[in-house]
């Protein structure tokens, strides 16, 4: 007699434990000692104390996708537009008003007067535009490029009047810009600018102590309202339970990235629906996988309420068919999740032919919550009902290459990874569903039919439906197995007061500690 999935699985948590942890301690190759411990000591002696799991790569805030660096940068630099912390929706940050399309391809904003970087640059139309064409350089390389699509240019009309031209018409440029952060023309040319930032924000970062942490002051000559706390710390503690134990004793104030299972002994519990949707690529243009039905029995093969209840330990939605929410243009609101049925599945399977021919799959470990235990359950569901899966999970170093490999270049047939959204817009999605897409193992004219059609649509409305489109295309004719869609969890002390935001940000003065 088989083993009961539920069962199964719970076996799959401590093995998946084990094995993430031997790779950690491999790929780490024991330095981890350097960032686990925190340097001691918060309150008083630190001011307010906030840990993340790891160590920016850089404090340029152009220049890499790394949401360590942002934890910090946040804070130091502003975009031009922001959003709102309780709507989710686009407000003036730098600049005045939204921005008003005054061509297809023409955009103008209208700046904040009297605003100065740290080190007394003016930021002005002259700064955003330099800031906008310095990251959409191809000389400059940012690992940024992904989320400004087609941008192409910008030019300062006077002081105030920002213009930016785009190569093709983008409604989603609006969004775009709540992201892109203004640097200084002249201090960001310094090699000194990746460790000494030099933004207009709330706070200036006066020590980077390598390994260690970062130090924050407020900002004395900051155009805005002066934030509640004015010194904090950064500390850099990769280990989870040290960052609880630290929230427990005092000496940390919050701390991000909680696994579901420790989130119990932390003083105080923020969650927030997050952007990170894990999911299984499947490689549908050759191989088992060109069969529509077995990639469906896939998905009706996994227990994904499980999932989201004991994985992750309710701290996890079920993903409704679609790599979105609701909230975030495009997201189609009449797609429900494929149900747990495994019987489905097997009929599926036995009425595509399938014989038993082993499926690849290739996923990350020690980069994403929970990954390693993600796969050994996945595939547990998969074996049940007579898939064969041969995995090949690898530390992320060395899964990046393999994954990042475009339709047709040896792909894998199954692969792993958490697809963000950062700009709440369908379109960053685009790299997943189209056939020349970066990230895509998915062909589909009829795909590649709608995402053109959004791309070219001249209202919201007619975009929204294209996209609503898409995503039922991709349910009925899965690009994924669909999984759950997870929560941000972050531990508090008990005085703090702050709610955590949709769009992921640590904006520290929306922070602040009780009496």
């Amino acid at each position: 007699m088989s083993t009961h999935p539920r069962s199964r699985w719970r076996q799959a948590l401590v093995l998946g434990s084990a094995l993430s942890l031997a790779i950690a301690i491999a790929a780490c190759g024991g330095d981890d000692d350097a960032t686990s411990t925190g340097g001691g000591g918060g309150g008083s002696s630190d001011g307010f104390v906030i840990a993340i799991a790891d160590e920016p790569s850089t404090l340029d805030p152009q220049a890499q996708e790394d949401g360590n660096e942002r934890a910090v940068n946040d804070n130091v630099y502003e975009a031009l537009l922001v959003r709102d912390s309780e709507t989710n929706e686009l407000e003036p940050r730098l600049a005045t008003e939204l921005p008003t399309q005054v061509e297809p391809t023409v955009w103008e904003f209208t700046l904040r007067e009297g605003v100065e970087f740290t080190n007394g640059e003016p930021f002005d139309a002259e700064a955003a535009a330099y800031s906008i064409n310095r990251i959409v350089d191809p000389d400059y390389e940012s690992a940024q490029l992904d989320y400004y699509g087609p941008l192409q240019s910008a030019e300062a009309v006077d002081a105030t009047t920002l213009r930016v031209t785009t190569s093709e018409p983008d409604l989603v440029l609006p969004a775009r810009f709540a992201r892109l952060k203004m640097v200084p023309p002249e201090a960001s040319q310094e090699d000194s600018f990746t460790e000494e930032p030099i933004g207009t924000g709330p706070y200036t970062v006066t020590a980077w102590d390598r390994g260690q942490q970062v130090t924050l002051e407020a900002n004395p000559d900051y155009w805005g309202e002066a934030p509640p706390e004015s010194e904090v710390t950064i500390k850099f503690i990769s280990e989870a339970g040290t960052r609880v134990a630290g929230l427990r004793t005092g000496e940390i104030d919050l701390a991000t990235l909680l696994p579901p299972e420790q989130a119990a002994d932390a003083p105080q519990v923020l969650t927030k629906e997050g952007v990170e949707f894990p999911v299984y690529r499947l490689k549908n243009y050759d191989g088992t996988l060109v069969s529509k039905e077995i990639r469906q029995a896939l998905n009706y093969a996994v227990d994904k309420d499980a999932i989201a209840e004991d994985l992750f330990s309710g701290y996890a939605t079920v993903a409704d068919c679609q790599p979105s929410q609701e909230g975030t243009t495009g997201y189609n609101p009449d797609l429900e999740p494929y149900a747990y049925d495994p019987d489905k599945a097997r009929e599926l399977l036995e009425e595509a032919g399938y014989d038993g021919e082993p499926l690849s799959l290739l996923g990350a470990t020690g980069r994403w919550l929970k990954d390693a235990e993600m796969h050994e359950v996945v595939i547990g569901y998969l074996e049940e009902v007579g898939v064969s899966v041969t995995p090949d999970i690898r530390p992320f170093s060395s899964y990046i290459d393999e994954f990042t490999r475009t339709v047709g270049d040896a792909q894998p047939d199954i692969g792993f990874v958490s697809a963000s959204n950062e700009l709440f817009d369908a379109s960053k999605m685009d790299s997943y569903y189209a056939s020349d897409g970066a990230l895509s193992s998915y062909v589909n004219d009829d795909a590649d039919a709608l995402i053109a059609e959004a791309a070219a649509a001249e209202s919201p409305e007619d975009r929204e439906a294209a996209y609503q489109e898409l995503f039922a295309l991709g349910c009925e004719d899965p690009p994924f197995i669909f999984t759950v869609n997870l929560q941000d969890i972050y531990g508090a002390s008990e005085g703090l007061d702050w709610t955590p935001r949709s769009d992921g940000s640590l904006y520290i003065p929306e922070m602040s500690l009780g009496s």
